[in-house]
């Protein structure tokens, strides 16, 4: 646990505290003094999702096992299926989709 021994008193309007504890409660701070801390030092609090890196991981998971299948039946048939094929191009442009919009969600933090 941290010492915290100094403290700093502000003055503020019902206002601006209704106006904080609304940017707060964005962020998931519960902790007023911490949310505030935050803010005082850094400027800013990173609100990230997770959702869309979760669902990429979890369709490149999906995908390698799939073609682990691909390959293993391709080893003991000597043969290929254009669907097969055309399933894992199907899957990686759904990632590449995903990842994009990470991607674009990541540059617009600033």
């Amino acid at each position: 646990m941290r010492d915290y021994t100094e403290s700093i008193l502000i003055r503020i309007t019902p206002e601006q505290r209704k106006l904080i504890e609304k940017k707060m409660k964005l962020t998931g701070i519960i902790n007023m003094s911490a949310y505030i801390r935050k803010m005082a030092i850094d400027g800013y609090v990173f609100i990230i999702d997770f959702s869309l890196l979760r669902e990429a991981l979890r369709l490149t998971s999906i995908n390698s096992n799939n073609l682990n299948q691909y390959v293993k039946k391709a080893n003991e048939t000597g043969s290929i299926y254009l669907e097969d094929i055309n399933e894992i191009k199907s899957q990686q442009e759904e990632i590449r989709k995903i990842l994009i919009k990470i991607y674009e969600a990541l540059l617009k933090i600033d």
